[in-house]
């Protein structure tokens, strides 16, 4: 029997019968092959994900991978069999913000696969063909299940706009950071410094291509070109900044709780530096993360720890939210 998770309330869930929906015209259904679990699928079981951005009850999974089964009227024939992953964020295709392709912008609301529409936490996944990209045919599947916060990240690199030679940053030694310095490293900077709470991931920040590691409470730079910052912590944004040098560029992707500290605006305009926001990943960062993992110059793989039945997704989520530093990306095979 086919299965699927479904949270019909904060700290409720239940595993149903998962009946595949065949797809409308315009859609595909994709057989899951593997599916990550991130914070704020923590947030949407316990509850805490905030108003408007999720809708119970609700399958999970904004983090995954699998083949194209079937397809719709409308969509190349061709498409089935392939390995793909998918964009989250359900957007409208014809307001301004869609057509700039800032689809994370969409005015007509917020709709995302796995918050307000089914995820893929089940056997299948049925939803607009548009939203897939499609990978090699030797593409490890299992990697591939990360591509999604990695997209992410790809769209911080593409707004840090590092170029050769500059000397670079990452504050924050998660998933997200493991990304950052992955992109980074991509574009031959001199120097790639990671900067974190968690001394034990100096060597997988190395390995990644990282030439220097600190721990917040050592002596820090205050010179680098490009700072992406990807903690979250209360300080993690002003920690960022402070690394950066005169017109620096800085890209924050971290959502801290509330009662974080926030940036001086007189440090911002005195020092002029830049500064961006990430929230999701709009096509063109899909795109370049689908391309780079191609070529592979973006290894997942080794941020992944656990990988789980879906009937064992209380245990999952369990294991994200534990601290231990053992625990790094945590998958559930449908």
């Amino acid at each position: 029997m086919s299965t699927a998770v479904v949270i019909e309330a904060p700290g409720e869930h239940q595993l149903v019968e998962h009946t595949p929906r065949e797809p409308a015209a315009g859609e595909a259904l994709v057989r899951v092959h593997a599916v990550g679990i991130c914070g704020s699928d923590r947030e949407v079981y316990q509850g805490n994900r905030p108003e408007g951005y999720v809708c119970y009850p609700i399958t999970p999974g904004h983090e995954w991978s699998g083949t194209v089964e079937a397809v719709g009227s409308g969509i190349p024939a061709s498409l089935v069999g392939r390995k793909v992953v998918g964009e989250g964020f359900r957007n409208c295709q014809v307001c301004d913000r869609c057509h700039a392709g800032e689809t994370t912008l969409c005015t007509a609301g917020y709709e995302e696969t796995g918050f307000t529409q089914p995820g893929a936490m089940a056997a299948t996944l049925t939803l607009p063909a548009r939203l897939l990209h499609a990978l090699p045919d030797d593409a490890d599947l299992t990697a591939a299940a990360l591509l999604e916060p990695a997209a992410c990240i790809a769209a911080a690199a593409l707004k840090a706009n590092a170029r050769p030679g500059e000397r670079v940053a990452v504050v924050g030694t998660g998933t997200l950071g493991m990304f950052a310095v992955q992109f980074l490293k991509a574009g031959s900077p001199s120097e790639l410094l990671v900067v974190g709470t968690r001394p034990d991931r100096a060597e997988l920040s190395r390995t990644f291509g990282a030439t220097d590691f600190r721990t917040r409470d050592q002596e820090l730079p205050d010179d680098f070109d490009v700072v992406i910052e990807t903690a979250g912590s209360a300080s993690a944004a002003n920690t960022a900044a402070a690394l950066l040098r005169r017109g620096g560029r800085l890209v924050l992707t971290g959502i801290p709780a509330a009662g974080a500290e926030g940036l001086d605006p007189t440090d911002l305009v005195v020092r002029q530096l830049e500064v961006h926001t990430v929230f999701g990943a709009p096509p063109d960062a899909w795109a370049h993360t689908v391309r780079v993992f191609g070529a592979g110059l973006l290894d997942p793989l080794p941020l992944v720890t656990h990988e789980l039945p879906l009937d064992e997704f209380p245990q999952a989520i369990e294991l994200v939210g534990s601290g231990d530093p053992k625990v790094g990306k945590v998958l559930l095979r449908p």
